[in-house]
């Protein structure tokens, strides 16, 4: 089937003619998801960017890579081995977005955090703690621990 035609087609109806064209090859479909996924994730590592306020040569010395490196996840995806981290921070987002004005959230990951030994969360990040980054994001919204 040509490229326009796929194209031209809504996104239900797409799948389904691949699925169909490509039923009998599993490890290709199995193949086509993870490239799938893993381009979307690229897209998820860019709204984090620009949440945080991070170009790509400040998240390339936090993620300990090259800005060139973060360029590449941009476009191609988030590799496997910094898929989890990833989705770590992109939970952390979440809350970040849903309880502080946007404006305000490249200061607060940049805040030093009593909890975390006056680490900021981009220090957390620069450590590969991305898992208490998410854990650092829940304590500070967790208004049913706070006493009137």
């Amino acid at each position: 089937m040509g490229r326009t035609s796929v194209f031209a087609m809504n996104a239900s109806r797409a799948a389904a003619v691949v699925l169909e064209e490509r039923s009998d090859d599993p490890d290709w479909l199995d193949a086509f998801t993870d490239s799938l996924e893993r381009r979307r994730s690229g897209r998820n590592l860019k709204r984090i960017l620009a949440v945080w306020g991070l170009s790509q040569s400040e998240a390339g010395r936090r993620f300990g890579v090259s800005r060139q490196a973060v360029a590449k996840w941009l476009s191609d995806g988030i590799p496997i081995d910094r898929a989890e981290d990833v989705a770590q921070l992109s939970a952390a987002t979440d809350l970040l977005v849903r309880y502080i004005r946007r404006d305000r959230i490249p200061a607060v990951v940049r805040r030093p955090i009593s909890a975390a030994g006056d680490a900021s969360l981009l220090d957390l990040l620069a450590a590969g703690r991305h898992r208490e980054i998410l854990t650092m994001c829940r304590a500070m919204f967790d208004f049913a621990g706070v006493h009137g």
